[in-house]
């Protein structure tokens, strides 16, 4: 796996495998992971925040949605793409996902040779700071897993946390379905438990659900402080990168995109987040089938 990053690093202990056995070179790009587009809100966050950075994005299109799989084929997925990713080699990953977050992080950061990072407790710090009565909105994976409840409560015990679960949002954004008139009544329907709970500060518990930004905001009341993590998620990269003296200080940073799945589509989705078309090149995860299930396309979404 360490292979091509060993021929690039001095290995201080051989037989250790932790981020102290190798001195990382400062040029390696830092790899971004999502199931699809989302993540793009945390690469561009992370870009802006750290500009002398390059990054290397992979999108997992063949098996978006991850927020209705089980835990096992999450932690599969991801250590299928941390792999793919450390042959590369790359310096630091982020798990631009709340689902991977929410269900592998802990799992798999021990396993590899470089920092890994989520975007929860960065989310769930913003969020305490912010209010005191706590919407969350999410995939039900990461809702059923309780992560940003349990991050929240452990930093204020005091605060009140409502979570909502929304298995459609993911698959109408990277349909690209964002201003379909039934989208609107999706997302009413589904932030409807939050204004009633009069909630002072919503969490985008996934990095999908900036994209629908637009809508959101036109539905919630405007006293609601709305927190992408992605913005603190860049915050705490840039800290993690100082204490580990990995930040670049110099070169010409780029960005290179992957997915699993379609080139074509994915750029398509991608260039009304990033501004334009990038280009994007299609990698077969070894050992992995596609998992797409029927409940996974949009058509099913619109028709509930």
């Amino acid at each position: 796996m360490f292979n091509r990053l060993e021929r690039r690093v001095k290995v201080l202990h051989e037989s250790s495998t932790s981020v102290s056995s190798f001195r990382i070179p400062q040029d390696l790009p830092i790899g971004v992971f999502d199931s699809g587009v989302g993540g793009l809100t945390v690469l561009k966050a992370l870009q802006s925040h750290l500009p002398h950075e390059s990054f290397t994005y992979f999108g997992d299109t063949a098996h978006v949605p991850y927020g209705n799989r089980s835990q096992a084929e999450i932690q599969a997925l991801v250590r299928q793409i941390l792999s793919w990713m450390a042959e590369q080699p790359i310096k630091m990953a982020i798990m631009a996902c709340n689902t991977s977050s929410a269900l592998a992080l802990d799992t798999v950061r021990c396993e590899f040779s470089f920092p890994i990072l989520g975007v929860i407790l960065p989310g769930a710090r913003a969020a305490v700071q912010s209010g005191r009565r706590i919407g969350v909105i999410a995939t039900p994976a990461t809702v059923a897993s309780e992560c940003y409840e349990r991050a929240i409560l452990e930093i204020n015990p005091e605060v009140e946390v409502f979570q909502v679960a929304c298995p459609e949002f993911v698959p109408l954004i990277e349909a690209n379905q964002i201003f379909h008139p039934q989208t609107r009544q999706i997302v009413r329907h589904r932030l409807e438990p939050l204004v009633k709970a009069k909630v002072d500060t919503l969490i985008y518990g996934c990095t999908h659900y900036p994209h629908l930004a637009p809508v959101i905001q036109q539905i919630l009341p405007s006293r609601i402080t709305k927190v992408d993590p992605a913005i603190h998620m860049a915050i705490a990269a840039a800290q993690e990168l100082d204490l580990l003296n990995l930040r670049s200080v110099q070169g010409s940073p780029r960005t290179q995109f992957f997915v699993s799945g379609q080139p074509a589509q994915f750029a398509k989705s991608a260039r009304p987040c990033l501004g334009f078309t990038p280009q994007v090149e299609g990698v077969q995860l070894q050992g992995l089938a596609p998992l797409l299930r029927e409940s996974d396309s949009v058509q099913t979404v619109l028709q509930r």
